[in-house]
């Protein structure tokens, strides 16, 4: 998010560029009424508290991060596959960590990486078929 923009601001500047086929097929996922009833939401309360629960869960030595230290330093040990959309900026936060996933250096057994374009951060909710797509290929292989 740009520094001098808040979360309406830089949704904004996103849709912007986004073309009406695109608008269109996020209705297929979240219809404008269901879509209304977040807008209402957050109008009226904010989107901090959203993004409140991201930093609590990784700020260093915050409170629930020691839920996670017994993770530290082990790799995924069981059969693994990821499936994300393209447009989903969480892929792009951590350069390189794609790769240590599907190298081996972070899961053991990694069998299905899928990035899929035109889609953002919900893949289940705006690819669902590919999201069971990516699930069976994995469950085959076992």
């Amino acid at each position: 998010m740009p520094l001098e923009a808040d979360m309406r601001e830089a949704v904004r500047r996103h849709m912007e560029s986004e073309s009406e086929a695109a608008v269109a097929a996020s209705r297929a996922w979240l219809s404008d009424e269901e879509l209304a009833v977040y807008v209402g939401e957050y109008a009226r309360t904010g989107f901090q508290g959203g993004l409140n629960w991201y930093r609590v869960r990784t700020a260093a030595g915050g409170r629930y991060t020691g839920d996670f230290d017994v993770y530290a330093g082990r790799k995924i040990e069981v059969p693994a596959a990821f499936v994300s959309g393209k447009l989903d900026w969480g892929i792009y936060q951590e350069p390189g960590a794609l790769e240590k996933m599907v190298d081996g250096r972070v899961c053991s057994d990694f069998r299905v990486l899928r990035l899929v374009d035109g889609v953002g951060h919900w893949a289940p909710q705006e690819c669902p078929e590919v999201v069971v797509e990516v699930v069976l290929e994995l469950l085959r292989g076992l």
